[in-house]
């Protein structure tokens, strides 16, 4: 007992930071009315978060050594509460903006925390099951996000999107507070930090996210301010590479990567965001854009994915005390790989019915692929480089899925146009059927509209509308290949991985 709640409170710390980035996903557009905003400014609401949390991630192991895991994650769900509730305070789109980047900058830190913490609290076969609580919050939450966030809206408003945080925020500083005693706080390593590094990658990665998340609005490289951040982003993250295999002391440890295991779970992290986030990305926006359903109507739709993640973990749990790991995880990558193969069926008249097996068959290997990585990966590694490394592997996470939501989009946007293309060059005077569709389209507008010509434009109209969600169909289907794609990769590689066994005793603290 001792062990379980001071871990089971930094775990709804996790869950809270992670169910953030997704909560707004569906209500952008009330916010955005709310606020009087423009609609390329809406997408900021989600970007200012996940550019902030992207940055701070990857220091949290640094931090954890020089404030502690208990002050650190205190401060952190302090300044997620207090920071949660001026975003629902904001007064317009920029205080937004603004709050949001501090909320993901605060908050980050409870997520990789967790981690590195259920390595000092189970040992042995307990480890399975922190694995698979810790896998669960990080493919759940996220998956929840819309749900949650729709029903909020649309029962309350969407300031409560925000102010729900309130409450356990604020439990969980206190809890943490007087509960967590792993290790204790070194204000020395303040002198000896590496700050040009710590500079190098905030600049790398917060140029990095911004031309991953509005790339595909400004036309890429067409744009000169993505091409800035591409060139600024590249050249940042290399010198940051570069200094942080030279120096002693490195905010990030790169030379972690040496490690086979490490380097095939940060693969697979990378790859499971890409699937994680890049589904709850298409998803949504193919039942609003597509089918037009509302945003509680969207949550409804796609709760099933959370249901299931759920419903995998005594699965789990059953089968990873009996079998290999890595065969497991294996299992639940190619699991998903399937999922995203049943999910290019899509068509036009998909709902929440037609929905609900892919949905099934991709909430279930979640867990299968998150909890087995962090054995593996961090399971691999010595006590010394588990706080510096878990920031990375955490980081390749969020990364993949800023990745796989870039990809995704401009493949939307570029698939879209070529499927309309050839679906339209088929729509010719030469084509039977089509004739005869757009007569009779014709003749039933002009009988409403009272005249020919008015029917026959109305029935070009609608001829053009449904060419259009025909081929934005078809892009949702090729997005989902990609993302099949990735799995089946990673999946092939995951054999490499080395077998790990767990430590009879707690592990040690580093800074002890």
């Amino acid at each position: 007992m001792k062990a379980i709640l001071p871990f089971a409170v930094m775990c709804v710390g996790m869950f809270i930071a992670l169910l953030d980035i997704q909560i707004v996903a569906s209500s952008l557009q009330d916010i955005g009315g709310g606020l009087s905003a423009a609609q390329d400014q809406i997408s900021w609401v989600q970007t200012a978060y996940l550019i902030a949390e992207i940055i701070v991630i990857p220091l949290s192991g640094w931090l954890t050594r020089v404030f502690s895991t208990r002050w650190l994650f205190t401060a952190s769900a302090i300044g997620f509460t207090a920071s949660s509730m001026l975003c629902g305070l904001a007064w317009n789109i920029d205080s937004m903006i603004v709050f949001r980047a501090l909320q993901g900058l605060l908050g980050a830190s409870m997520i990789p925390t967790v981690f590195t913490s259920s390595f000092h609290y189970f040992e042995g076969p307990k480890r399975v099951y922190s694995a698979a609580v810790i896998g669960t919050i990080a493919s759940i939450a996220p998956t929840l996000g819309p749900v949650i966030g729709g029903y909020i809206t649309d029962a309350f408003n969407w300031h409560w999107l925000f102010y729900i945080n309130l409450v356990p925020g604020i439990l969980v500083a206190l809890g943490t507070a007087t509960m967590v005693k792993i290790d204790k706080p070194d204000l020395s390593l303040l002198k000896e930090a590496d700050y040009p590094g710590i500079l190098l990658m905030a600049v790398g990665l917060g140029t990095l996210e911004y031309f991953l998340e509005e790339g595909t609005r400004w036309n890429w490289f067409s744009d000169s301010t993505i091409t800035v951040c591409a060139w600024t982003a590249g050249i940042s993250l290399i010198a940051f590479i570069v200094r942080s295999l030279m120096v002693r002391n490195p905010v990030v440890d790169f030379r972690a990567l040496a490690n086979r295991n490490f380097a095939l779970g940060c693969i697979a992290s990378f790859t499971v965001g890409i699937g994680i986030f890049s589904t709850i990305y298409l998803t949504p926006l193919f039942l609003g854009y597509v089918r037009g359903y509302s945003a509680w109507q969207t949550g409804i739709a796609v709760f099933s994915t959370g249901a299931a993640s759920v419903a995998g973990v005594p699965i789990y749990i059953w089968l990873a005390k009996r079998y290999d790991l890595r065969w497991i995880m294996m299992f639940g990558l190619a699991m998903f790989a399937v999922a995203m193969w049943s999910f290019s069926y899509i068509t036009s008249l998909w709902g929440g019915n037609e929905l609900l097996w892919p949905q099934i068959l991709r909430g279930i290997p979640q867990v299968f692929c998150v909890a087995p990585s962090v054995s593996l990966g961090l399971g691999s590694l010595p006590p010394a480089r588990l706080k510096y490394a878990s920031g990375l592997f955490n980081m390749m996470r969020n990364l993949g899925g800023a990745v796989g939501i870039a990809v995704c989009g401009a493949m939307l946007n570029d698939r879209t146009n070529y499927h309309f293309n050839v679906l339209a060059s088929n729509l010719t005077d030469a084509s039977g059927p089509t004739t005869r569709l757009l007569t009779g389209m014709t003749q039933r507008f002009a009988s409403i509209l009272g005249s020919p010509l008015a029917g026959q434009q109305a029935a070009l109209r609608e001829l053009w509308a449904v060419t259009y969600r025909e081929a934005e169909t078809l892009s949702y289907a090729d997005a989902f290949r990609a993302v099949m794609v990735a799995f089946i990769l990673a999946t092939c590689l995951m054999p490499l991985m080395k077998k790990v066994t767990p430590p009879k005793a707690p592990v040690a603290d580093a800074g002890h």
